[in-house]
């Protein structure tokens, strides 16, 4: 009898887990550049973020609870169009968008530590990415003590901030917004990468005691949670240092900090920042380069990357091929540009989810959902085709050369599907 995952994650672990994906170490890179387009009122970046997220993860809810499975998006693609070239693509956007998270959050653990050393970002991202490499080389395992206690320092930071902000709240106007309301949409495209991680609630669906019902509820709650947060985290920087110099700070949140406690508090939150981004880059590495062994061990990719070395027992070949892709985009050094190239292959991911779902709601009315995505004018689906929308749209507010290297990414997944089938 084949062995089956142990289901024992109840709805709060899941919740938990969801929220520690979302809290990661992207609010620490991206909130600079993004105060720099939305001003004072970055916090309606992010709840406009969140909404968008949450149409999106209602459409994940219902998928989920129908085909309860891990690789969850590569089950609905194929499940839906019957084909593996739509499979295969989507599978290539998840590995992609993974790999360009790294490199972005590499270039946040840049930043902050250019305070330490004057070193140019792009080379720091480069040696951080290959020196997090040799552990997921050699096979290192990450602990659940040693995630927790990241974690811990990661939110203690962020917490550090809310504290120190709220003191000085209200002090400015949280409505002034610099570039208007086209800067507070181009803002939510950016800080939308804080938000990237929600959906991975889905493929630990195998392992919940309950997915039907722990999924949906899974979701919304730590979207709502994270939205809280983040909307405090984005009042409290602008109430401590102002919008522009948060633009132009490579460590944004240090600096916010050193507004009211001085250079002490700066290198506090510089170092934790440090652990935060470090850790998340290790986990994107490792969760990348076994997607790609995993995709090329089922025959999507080419059997290459699923070599496995003799004497480590890691998919060598996968994870030189995912240090490489990372180093790549890491040395464009621009975090604006590469979270822009993250969240267009992000867009890309659930529009093609939300589509999917309207599509089996028109061609397999039968199957059975557990979970049904509310708003329905007969068998159209309200939320999902403004999650589709929602997400099209915000791609336009991506900068041009964002769309320009995301629609190459996507292309390149086209060429790479041709070859390796010719």
């Amino acid at each position: 009898m084949k062995a089956s995952l142990k289901r024992d994650i109840s709805t709060l672990e899941a919740t938990t887990f969801g929220i520690g994906i979302i809290l990661g170490a992207g609010i620490y890179a991206i909130i600079g550049p993004a105060a720099a387009t939305a001003g004072n009122s970055l916090w309606l970046s992010f709840v406009i973020g969140a909404i968008i997220s949450s149409f999106t993860g209602l459409s994940y809810a219902e998928l989920s609870t129908m085909f309860p499975k891990a690789a969850a998006e590569y089950v609905f693609t194929r499940r839906a169009f019957k084909k593996e070239f739509w499979a295969f693509l989507l599978g290539w956007l998840i590995i992609l968008t993974g790999i360009i998270a790294a490199s972005t959050v590499a270039i946040g653990f840049a930043g902050y530590l250019r305070s330490f050393v004057d070193v140019p970002i792009f080379i720091i991202a480069i040696i951080l990415i290959a020196l997090l490499s040799i552990p997921n080389y050699l096979g290192i395992e990450e602990s659940s003590k040693l995630n927790i206690i990241f974690t811990i320092i990661e939110v203690a930071g962020l917490i550090v901030i809310i504290f120190l902000g709220m003191s000085r709240f209200p002090n400015v106007d949280y409505f002034e917004a610099p570039y208007g309301f086209q800067g507070i949409l181009a803002a939510s495209a950016l800080v939308f990468f804080a938000y990237i991680g929600f959906e991975d609630i889905v493929n630990i669906a195998e392992e919940m005691e309950n997915p039907i019902k722990t999924i949906p509820r899974a979701l919304i709650l730590s979207i709502i949670f994270t939205t809280f947060f983040y909307v405090l985290i984005a009042i409290s920087v602008v109430s401590l240092a102002n919008w522009s110099e948060l633009g132009t700070s490579d460590a944004p949140l240090a600096f916010a900090a050193s507004k009211s406690l001085g250079e002490s508090a700066f290198l506090a939150i510089s170092v934790i920042a440090l652990f935060a981004t470090a850790n998340t880059v290790l986990i994107l590495l490792i969760v990348g380069s076994r997607m790609v062994y995993g995709m090329a061990r089922s025959g999507s990719l080419s059997k290459i990357f699923s070599k496995v070395h003799s004497k480590q027992g890691t998919p060598w070949v996968a994870v030189l091929l995912v240090m490489t892709l990372s180093m790549i985009f890491a040395s464009l050094g621009d975090l604006k540009l590469i979270a822009g190239i993250t969240n267009f292959t992000a867009f890309a991911i659930f529009a093609s989810v939300n589509f999917i779902l309207i599509w089996l709601r028109y061609n397999e009315p039968e199957l059975e959902r557990p979970f049904k995505v509310p708003l329905n004018i007969g068998r159209f689906p309200l939320i999902p085709f403004l999650g589709l929308i929602s997400c099209i749209f915000l791609v336009s507010h991506l900068d041009l050369l964002a769309i320009f290297l995301g629609i190459i990414t996507l292309s390149s997944g086209v060429l790479f599907y041709k070859l390796i089938k010719n």
